[in-house]
């Protein structure tokens, strides 16, 4: 017992069961290819199962999984390298990038926003989803910049990046969608960076156009969503 206590108390315990967890789940993913079995969702499943199982608080997860928040900078960074593989191509399909970007960017933006108050949303609600479609540190600082909840933010960033990679690729092939560009912007533009993960299954020009599509997205959002909103107010 007290070297069971010991494992689970360890300062590494949440880094071992997050990368087991993750990598059980694309394993299960890559071999089945069905749907519900979403790397991030099932991981996050099996995460919080074994913390109940263990009787571990968040907190103590997050002390002893700190190592995997310092490496989500360079993780982010080196996305980087597929953008520079596939500069040339993005060079040839500049406007039609950015097109996507103010359309797309724009309509992801609003259909949310306006969805959620066709249900009687209220304003606080309607503002913590405005910002649904960029990264969970983004999201969460416009948030409650435009008067929402930076908590609730990443939930709702959690949840859209999650069906967005579960069912993205599906509906995409489904209307006729199959450029690589095309499926990379549509999947980073609302799935952001679980929708950049998926894309970079399906191809590396793929990845390469939703990397661009997140990182775009994101500052677009952080910089004309609160300036918009206060117009607007």
């Amino acid at each position: 017992m007290a070297a069971w206590q010991a494992v689970i108390h360890h300062p590494l315990f949440g880094v071992g069961i997050t990368l087991a967890a993750y990598q059980l789940a694309l394993t299960a993913y890559e071999k089945t290819r069905w749907v519900f079995l979403q790397p991030v969702l099932l991981s996050m499943l099996a995460v919080i199962g074994v913390l109940l199982a263990c009787g571990l608080s968040y907190v103590e997860y997050k002390q002893s999984a700190q190592l995997l928040i310092v490496l989500l900078g360079p993780a982010t960074v080196a996305l980087a390298v597929p953008l520079y593989v596939n500069l040339r191509r993005i060079r040839q399909l500049f406007w039609p990038t950015v097109l996507t970007l103010l359309i797309g960017g724009v309509l992801a933006t609003l259909l949310g926003v306006l969805l959620a108050w066709l249900f009687g949303a209220e304003q606080m609600i309607l503002m913590t989803i405005a910002p649904k479609s960029v990264t969970s540190p983004i999201a969460m600082l416009v948030a409650e910049q435009i008067g929402g909840v930076a908590a609730l933010a990443a939930v709702f960033v959690l949840i859209t990046g999650v069906l967005g990679a579960m069912c993205g690729p599906e509906l995409l092939r489904l209307i006729g969608v199959r450029h690589p560009a095309a499926v990379g912007m549509a999947l980073g533009l609302t799935a952001h960076a679980v929708g950049t993960a998926r894309a970079l299954q399906e191809d590396e020009e793929s990845g390469a156009f939703a990397a661009l599509a997140m990182s775009l997205m994101g500052m677009a959002t952080a910089v004309f969503l609160p300036l918009m909103v206060s117009l607007l107010s």
